[in-house]
């Protein structure tokens, strides 16, 4: 099995925590989902935000979802002048059989215009 890596994003309407969290668990589910992967495929995770983001940790969208055991990590993406607004971004690291060109990154909303050359 090879270790492989998942990229997403996903924009948030507002800085909330019920909303940062059903907008998170829709990410993290469709990169699940798209790639054919379960919890237990799961190596760890990485969230960023962006600094205008204040209203929960992103990694608490995923316990709720029951990743209790995967170890995550959340950082402050860089605060770059004229970057999208409210912004959470992954990078899953996972096992896999898929080649990495048959990986699906997934960039749910507006935020499929940061990547249109990967986004699924």
């Amino acid at each position: 099995m090879a270790v492989r890596a998942v990229r997403g994003a996903v924009q948030l309407e507002r800085d909330e925590a019920g909303h940062m969290a059903e907008r998170v668990g829709d990410l993290l589910t469709a990169v699940l989902e798209r790639n054919g992967l379960t919890a237990d495929d799961l190596i760890s995770v990485w969230f960023t935000a962006t600094p205008d983001l204040h209203s929960d940790f992103p990694a608490a969208a995923a316990r709720g979802l029951g990743l209790v055991d995967v170890p995550l990590i959340c950082a402050q993406e860089l605060d770059v002048e004229g970057a999208m607004p409210r912004v959470v971004r992954v990078l899953a690291h996972v096992e896999s059989d898929t080649p990495r060109t048959g990986i699906s990154h997934v960039y749910l909303g507006a935020a499929a215009g940061l990547r249109k050359d990967i986004a699924q």
